[in-house]
């Protein structure tokens, strides 16, 4: 090798090892508190409009039940 060279790849070692030294770091940690997901979900529409046809249904077969 040249000295030419060598000063190059010293220098270039030099001024990237500042760089590759003050890489950020990233760390997984696991929480501290439980992680909740609130799963409140309303049915109830659903649940009322199948009911609701169901009184349909009787009431069209039976008109006299009420």
């Amino acid at each position: 090798m040249s000295y030419r060279r060598l000063t190059a790849v010293l220098a270039t070692a030099i001024l990237t090892f500042p760089i590759i030294a003050c890489s950020p770091q990233v760390k997984m940690e696991a929480p501290d508190k439980p992680i909740v997901i609130n799963l409140n979900v309303k049915i109830e529409h659903e649940v009322r409009v199948r009911v609701e046809k169901d009184i349909d249904q009787a009431l069209s077969k039976n008109p006299g039940l009420f």
